[in-house]
């Protein structure tokens, strides 16, 4: 087996099954090229090597095959969103086109028109599942994928979430609007999603009596679940419902300038609630960030907490449901006595005139 080089490209040749092989390693690295060739080299040796398919189909049908057969409409909406873009990069090339060198520059001409790293990731994830099952069939040699890290690291262009501390809740809370302030203390005490979970809640799936939120419909299954009330959230949600109520609407955060509907967001809002209450902007989001912070320093398990936020997990959750209920009224409890100490130090620390000698 030798490698020689045409062009941009790294080709190896060799003998299999009687025959004489020169194939194109798909990159112009030869440290890369010698691995590849060395993993057709060991495929031989083990009876493992099999002649490529002729003719393979382009990245562009054969990425349309592949979200036929994906059966989550979340997962083949968003898998649809990085195909157009792999289509409009790739246009008509053809699956052993696919080399590590286009990836690379792929990646590059993504950069380029400033593209975040969490979305081109995307994008190379279900690239990545294409060409595993292209090579699974046999139309490429090798996938790309395995020859190295393709990704991007995601963690240094990521802007930290703001952790809202209990000086700047009372100060937000206080210029907050009715409505605004329930959802603020309904987030930042359970941990819901804001688009998702929180803004479509209706007063039906609030069980004042037995301190629960039914979140029914989530970003995914797990998210579907029961979500302990703490009192203060509880006495906050029993306020909002006697200045507005089910007579006036189903929903907890209705439109109001359509009752009948719930709010899709409220960026100006929450925008002016910061600015009055002088806290730099930061998405409504974070305040979800905020919750997990809390019930993390409050003491609660991770397995109760990804529970309670409605991440996925292991079978545990279903062997031991009715223990991790109880877990979460318990952690629930926690952050409440946690809450108001932590008010109490952070306010008198912030009303305190030092003593200057």
């Amino acid at each position: 087996m030798a490698l020689y080089k045409k062009g941009k490209f790294w080709y190896g040749a060799f003998s299999a099954d009687g025959r004489h092989f020169n194939r194109s390693t798909g990159t112009s690295n030869k440290r890369l090229a010698k691995k590849v060739l060395d993993s057709w080299h060991a495929d031989i040796i083990e009876g493992r090597f099999n002649l490529l398919k002729s003719q393979a189909p382009t990245l562009k049908d054969w990425s349309k095959q592949f979200l036929e057969s994906i059966q989550h409409p979340n997962t083949r909406r968003r898998y649809a969103v990085s195909k157009v873009a792999l289509d409009a990069f790739f246009k008509e090339a053809r699956l052993p086109h696919v080399t590590p060198a286009r990836i690379e520059e792929y990646k590059r001409v993504r950069l380029a028109a400033k593209v975040k790293s969490a979305t081109l990731n995307r994008d190379l994830a279900l690239l990545r599942q294409l060409l595993k099952r292209a090579d699974r069939e046999r139309y490429i040699a090798r996938n790309p994928f395995e020859m190295g890290n393709l990704f991007l690291e995601e963690r240094k262009g990521r802007r930290q979430p703001h952790i809202l501390t209990y000086a700047e809740e009372v100060k937000l809370l206080a210029v907050s609007a009715p409505m605004l302030k329930a959802l603020v203390i309904l987030l930042v005490e359970s941990g819901l999603r804001v688009g998702k979970e929180a803004l479509p809640l209706k007063w039906t799936d609030i069980d004042f009596s037995g301190d629960t939120v039914d979140v029914r419909e989530s970003k995914t299954m797990a998210g579907r679940r029961l979500v302990p009330l703490s009192e203060y959230c509880k006495a906050e949600l029993l306020r909002w419902r006697d200045m507005t109520g089910p007579a006036f609407s189903e929903y907890v955060f209705f439109n109001p300038r359509n009752p009948a509907a719930h709010l899709l967001k409220l960026p100006k809002q929450w925008a002016r609630a910061l600015k009055n209450a002088k806290i730099e902007y930061f998405p409504i989001g974070n305040l979800r960030h905020t919750f997990a912070t809390r019930m993390q320093e409050a003491g609660t398990s991770a397995v109760t907490l990804a529970q309670m936020m409605g991440h996925a997990s292991t079978g545990i959750i279903q062997t031991y449901a009715k223990a991790l209920d109880e877990a979460r009224r318990n952690a629930v409890k926690k952050l409440e006595e946690y809450r108001q100490s932590k008010v109490v130090d952070e306010t008198a620390g912030a009303n305190a005139n030092p003593q200057v000698n």
